[in-house]
């Protein structure tokens, strides 16, 4: 049976090779590599490799080496069809029938692959033209000139309309496969397709193999509204699982453990003429999951440069935010953050490799930028607000998926918290006591971690209003989750009696929740819904403070979902997530109660062992539901 080989490219791209190999080998860290006793002879010393970033295994003992395939066939007897077949159920990637349309697919995308190549040689010999001559002058005022164009093949795209499209023609290629490539506009309003790129300096981007598969143009005028334009999505083109520069990199990556992940397509030549080959950049968009998955396979812990701006945080905060659910022990980002007002081209001009290795060496690791993102925005002058800098810090630690990083999070947090708000001895009556001490902090404490942070000099306590407040209290009276899931019934009344059974069975924590479904359930006659007694009952003072009550407690996120234009299928769909969260979250607060009357009784390993298991339980239902409510 044959495979297409791009469904083998992407079975590989999602299953690194130490993931396969793991479940058979135990493989310890080596390096850039890992390595482990070999499965197919007896040993006492190490002598099997596996490499990600190459995606292959090596077996000294016995010779034997390959990718994830070959490793499967050897070690469970299975015959190539076999091996693909298991390992795409465990990538989630679907096989496709093999018939004569897949076949012709397949074909149809080697077409594609020559038709981008013959663009690309195209833009190559356009740029050494005489029209090509400003561009040459503009490249040349860059740096970019010689070793650069030719290792990133950039060329030029003539401004007239149809000049790729008759040079195509010319070597026999339809204008079909020109617009499935992505080459030419084209549109039901447009009578005759047209060049997609004109008055470019092209940049052709690569696939993993080196192959050209789409092309970003900077436009020459400055008239244009788009500076920058990628190719569309196409059967070879998907923006979101690509890196600019991955094809060169990957070696690069491999050899110095470190990849550096830059804004645009010049960042990455002029870092990479200046003696840092491990560079790549995303394609025009923030990060994506499919993007940090390619990055995490080429090094542990990828460089995220940015410039030093105010656009460069907030990038650096989205990034944050991506990979918060996805880190695990061994996986991470840094943070190596420009002088003001650069970004990497102009640190590659102005100060050459000395310079950029300055500001790549002195990366941030992960925990710092998660930090200084809320420190440096906060102002901690009085309880309240130290209290609400506490839980903008410790909130996203929810997100991250796997326990033993999310608990190390948690501890590191709580130990700078710990630190910032470390209380001092209780001065002497005759001293006088002043408010801060320590440094620093002009503004209440604002500034950076390990910069002279202030401390407070008297205890941190909360005021008796403060105390009550939800930003102190670990619940509130009213449960968030009840509230969202009865207003979202009175807000799509055709949902209740989807959800009657689920409703009235409903184990509630808040008394305004109690009351307001009472008068749901009230309202809900054989055969439908009495809006109109629902109504009656929402104009009741008890029922009217119910609903202010749970309106209080639901978020931002939620509220949206309560509007009458929200699509009532997709209410109904978090309506039954909401429902099989506050159940699983009931089951455990129950169990973790027992856990603990069992500790108390008997503070064994196993009992404390059992309540740390519930309570991890616990945190993972409730960062799921922070993951839901992004």
């Amino acid at each position: 049976m044959k495979f297409p080989p791009s469904v083998l490219e992407e079975i590989k791209a999602r299953l690194p090779v130490s993931a396969v190999v793991g479940k058979r080998v135990r493989l310890a860290k080596a390096g850039r590599e890992w390595k482990g006793l070999s499965p197919f002879n007896a040993e006492k010393t190490p002598s099997f490799f596996v490499n990600d970033q190459k995606g292959s295994f090596f077996d000294f003992s016995s010779g034997k080496n390959g990718d994830i395939f070959k490793f499967v066939m050897e070690t469970e007897g299975l015959s190539f069809p076999e091996a693909v077949e298991k390992l795409a159920s465990e990538a989630g990637v679907a096989l496709p029938k093999v018939s004569f349309e897949t076949q012709a697919q397949e074909e149809r995308r080697k077409g594609l692959h020559e038709v981008v190549e013959l663009a690309a040689q195209f833009f190559e010999a356009e740029l050494q033209t005489e029209r090509g001559g400003l561009a040459r002058r503009y490249l040349a005022g860059r740096g970019l000139e010689g070793k650069a164009r030719q290792l990133f093949r950039i060329g030029y795209a003539p401004p007239d309309r149809f000049a790729l499209r008759d040079h195509l023609a010319g070597k026999g290629v339809g204008a079909e496969l020109m617009m499935e490539a992505g080459l030419l506009v084209h549109g039901d309003e447009i009578a005759v397709p047209y060049d997609r790129f004109r008055d470019r300096i092209m940049f052709p981007i690569h696939d993993a193999r080196g192959r050209v598969i789409a092309f970003g143009g900077r436009a020459m005028s400055a008239e244009v509204s788009a500076k920058y334009l990628n190719s569309p999505e196409t059967p070879l083109f998907h923006k979101g699982a690509l890196l600019f520069n991955h094809h060169n990199a990957r070696k690069a990556a491999h050899d110095t453990g470190q990849v550096i992940v830059v804004e645009g397509y010049v960042d990455v030549i002029a870092m990479t003429l200046s003696g840092f080959p491990q560079v790549v950049a995303p394609l025009g968009t923030a990060l994506t999951e499919d993007q940090l998955g390619l990055l995490w396979r080429m090094a542990d812990e990828p460089v995220i440069c940015l410039d030093g701006d105010k656009a460069g945080r907030k990038a650096a905060s989205r990034a944050i935010d991506l990979a918060l659910p996805m880190l695990e022990p061994g996986k991470s980002l840094a943070f190596a953050l420009l002088p003001e007002g650069q970004d990497p081209d102009d640190l590659a001009r102005s100060g050459g490799k000395q310079a950029i290795g300055e500001v790549v060496g002195a990366a941030k690791p992960f925990v710092d930028m998660l930090w200084s993102r809320e420190f440096e925005a906060s102002q901690l002058d009085t309880p309240e607000r130290r209290a609400a800098f506490e839980r903008r810090l410790k909130e996203p630690l929810g997100l991250i998926r796997d326990e033993a990083t999310r608990r190390h999070y948690r501890l590191e947090i709580d130990e700078r918290l710990g630190q910032l708000f470390a209380v001092a001895a209780p001065a002497p009556r005759n001293e006088q006591r002043s408010g801060y001490s320590g440094g620093g902090g002009g503004r209440g404490g604002r500034g950076g971690f390990g910069g002279g942070a202030a401390r407070p000099n008297l205890p941190l306590r909360a005021s008796p209003q403060l105390a009550r407040s939800p930003l102190l209290q670990r619940t509130h009276r009213e449960n968030p989750r009840e509230a969202f899931i009865l207003l979202a019934l009175a807000s799509h009344p055709d949902l209740v009696l989807r959800c009657v059974d689920d409703i009235a069975e409903l184990g509630l924590e808040g008394p305004a929740a109690e009351r307001f479904r009472q008068a749901l359930l009230d309202a809900t006659v054989e055969g439908g819904f009495d809006q109109e007694a629902f109504r009656r009952r929402q104009e009741q003072t008890r029922v009217a403070e119910a609903q202010a009550a749970l309106l209080a407690v639901t978020g931002p996120a939620e509220r949206l979902k309560l509007l009458q234009t929200a699509d009532p299928e997709s209410v109904f769909d978090s309506i039954n997530q909401a429902l099989v969260l506050h159940h699983r979250a009931r089951t455990l607060h129950s169990e973790l109660k027992a856990a603990e009357r069992a500790l108390a009784d008997e503070a064994t390993e196993a009992n404390f062992a059992w309540m740390k298991d519930v309570k991890a339980r616990l945190e993972a239902v409730e960062g799921t539901e922070a993951n839901s409510d992004d």
